[in-house]
């Protein structure tokens, strides 16, 4: 009788999460230009504090975090007591709708957001709402006419992935100031440190209590693969979520070596740089053969073409050159492909084949 064992209402329209692809069958020279990774990996100091890791593998680890917070929250200026880690931020951004959101709530973000938004929404059995941008940024107005007294959240990624555009601090600080009252500003900021003096909104979270932050190790700090990462809030949200948060979410590794790489700014210092460099490269020489972009600020550029059929004739033709990139039609962009910023021999590469494919190399 598995007819009577069914899911929660709403689970079963979720659309599975497709990550970025890694690998071209029956090619080996393969650059993976797909999942807005650096390029350059984490930096030493993590990679020493991975290896010294081993001798603690039998080891529980601690569940208050203590020492990464402290450390996040000298680097950053903030509390350690409004900090709370997370398996990367996508947990963050989960525990936040599992402790706010349910049936006959609405979470809010927008049309071209990132996808696990809508994917939490319904997982809480929540109604997710998507509200229309503007030339492929962000609309507070919109956002402001969208809201009812059934929102409970609004996500919004500062810088946005997959666009890479972001709105201004007096902006987002109007969002938060025309929100209902009972809704929570959500700033998803994983892309903040490429971004030089941004802090993510964390000022913001200091001078209101409808603010939360999150942010990640899995981009400029390179450590997407051990999953780390962080909110900040007000205390009375904090205290919530650690509530619904697993004692024993992050390990032994994944705290010692999120700890180091926090105190090595200079790999992400040099990180920045480069991928600021690198990002306006790329950007105007595929802008010289055809292929626009809006001003990104993030890893990665949206290169949007004529056509889906052309959007999908370049991912074949970069495919066949060994390049994988992003398509993003599940983000309501089919006529574009998102391309992270590489090291310097990816990005000329991608411009290569980019002008090979606009110059009729097909």
């Amino acid at each position: 009788m598995t007819d009577q064992i069914t899911p929660q209402p709403g689970i079963m329209e979720i659309a599975l999460y497709q990550g970025g692809a890694s690998h071209i069958a029956g090619q080996s020279d393969v650059v993976k230009l797909s999942s807005n990774e650096n390029p350059y990996g984490a930096g030493e100091a993590a990679r020493e504090a991975y290896q010294r890791a081993v001798h603690d593998l039998h080891r529980y680890p601690s569940t208050d975090h203590a020492a990464l917070r402290l450390a996040l929250a000298a680097q950053y200026g903030l509390d350690a007591d409004r900090i709370i880690c997370g398996v990367g931020s996508d947990e963050i951004l989960t525990m936040i709708a599992q402790a706010y959101a349910g049936v006959g709530d609405e979470v809010v973000y927008t049309e071209h957001g990132f996808t696990l938004y809508p994917i939490i929404a319904q997982m809480v059995g929540a109604t997710p709402v998507k509200v229309a941008e503007r030339e492929r940024v962000v609309d507070v107005d919109a956002i402001l006419a969208a809201c009812t007294d059934r929102t409970r959240l609004v996500y919004l990624a500062n810088p946005n992935n997959p666009t890479g555009t972001m709105i201004g601090g007096n902006e987002v600080a109007r969002l938060a100031d025309g929100l209902p009252p009972q809704a929570i500003l959500v700033l998803d900021g994983a892309y903040a440190e490429y971004v030089e003096g941004y802090d993510g909104g964390a000022r913001l979270v200091d001078a209101r209590q409808n603010v939360v932050m999150t942010r990640t190790f899995s981009k400029i700090y390179g450590l997407g693969g051990l999953r780390i990462g962080w909110g900040y809030g007000p205390r009375p949200i904090i205290d919530v979520l650690n509530r619904v948060r697993q004692p024993f979410n992050l390990s032994n590794t994944q705290l010692a070596v999120a700890e180091a790489a926090v105190k090595d700014q200079a790999h992400v210092a040099k990180s920045r740089e480069n991928n600021t460099r690198l990002r306006a490269w790329m950007a105007e020489a595929l802008a010289e053969h055809g292929v626009p972009s809006d001003t990104s600020c993030a890893n990665f550029i949206l290169a949007r073409f004529a056509s889906e059929e052309e959007a999908l004739a370049a991912d074949a033709y970069l495919k066949s050159q060994g390049l994988i990139v992003r398509i993003v039609s599940s983000y309501g962009l089919p006529k574009c492909l998102r391309i992270t910023v590489g090291d310097e021999s990816a990005c000329r590469r991608v411009a290569h084949a980019i002008g090979q494919f606009k110059g009729g190399a097909r």
